[in-house]
């Protein structure tokens, strides 16, 4: 089954389109804007589709163009579509820029993750704790709508016509004691239940692979069924993150995730190394329970 087109990618082949229309009329910016009598930051803005392009923009944009017919038709019709709301726009105090968008509407996606199980694999409950530990100052009613938005996201591998999902870890992700052994321990048996779907495969970079190319950071690689929509790279941070989409910036990124997949273990070594963790952080668990409880007595007494 193939993966409808969503508003985020219409827009940015929209914008792209207008971009090489402008250029094929040998007009610049600040001419377009002139001509239009509009801001040359506007017609910018709609070129890297940071803003949304009303149809009758985007009309007067065609016509000054030259482009008539059904062609600009097409191209009015795409405005149209692509100013459609997502769902993700319920949260948009959450979701910033084009990335949810562009994640809902890809047909693949290669993420690497050094520190942290990747977000649309994360439990609830590890999910609150990381959302916590990076923005201590927040208040519970911000973290339940952050832990909210997050599990809507996740519903994209639970699609009828899911996104291809490969996610490389380094090994310290499986140690990190995110939220105490109970709720590691539950996170690991989730990877457990995830890499068993056919759309979903895991990877970990084992310690003693030494250095890897993922050492720069995480970065997630989407992909799109038309050839019309490249692939783009988004390179996660703490101040929100960046996208990628020359050509060499794509490849490059690509190649590093190649690199790391052939430096992880194969995925079934992946699923023995994990339930190795579950049963070592299950055990850390119970020792832990164990003591709480004589200690506990021993009050008591």
């Amino acid at each position: 089954m193939t993966r409808a087109q969503g508003p985020t990618v219409r827009r940015r082949r929209l914008a792209a389109e207008l971009r090489r229309l402008r250029e094929a009329a040998e007009l610049t910016i600040d001419e377009v804007g002139e001509k239009l009598e509009c801001s040359a930051s506007k017609i910018s803005r709609i070129e890297t589709g940071h803003v949304g392009v009303t149809p009758r923009d985007a009309r007067d944009l065609l016509e000054l163009y030259g482009l008539g017919g059904d062609e600009r038709d097409a191209l009015v019709q795409l405005a149209r579509e692509a100013r459609k709301r997502g769902w993700w726009h319920a949260y948009n105090e959450v979701f910033t820029g084009a990335f949810v968008g562009l994640e809902a509407d890809a047909s693949s996606l290669r993420a690497f993750q050094a520190l942290l199980v990747p977000g649309l694999l994360q439990t609830e409950r590890y999910t609150r704790t990381v959302i916590r530990a990076m923005r201590p100052d927040a208040e519970e009613a911000e973290i339940q709508r952050r832990v909210a938005a997050r599990k809507a996201r996740q519903q994209l591998l639970a699609d009828p016509a899911p996104p291809e999902y490969w996610a490389v870890i380094d090994e310290a992700v499986l140690h990190r004691m995110v939220g105490g052994p109970d709720v590691l321990a539950e996170q690991l048996e989730q990877l457990l239940v995830l890499a068993e779907l056919p759309h979903v495969t895991i990877q970990v970079v084992p310690f003693s692979a030494g250095a890897h190319p993922g050492m720069e950071g995480p970065f997630l690689i989407l992909g799109f069924p038309e050839q019309a929509d490249p692939d783009v790279v988004y390179v996660d941070s703490t101040s929100g993150g960046s996208y990628l989409e020359m050509p060499d910036d794509v490849r490059r990124y690509s190649l590093m995730f190649d690199h790391l997949r052939a430096a992880a273990l194969k995925p079934d070594d992946t699923i023995d190394v994990i339930a190795a963790a579950v049963r070592r952080v299950s055990a850390i668990g119970g020792e832990t329970r164990s003591r709480d409880s004589v200690d506990s007595a021993g009050h008591r007494a």
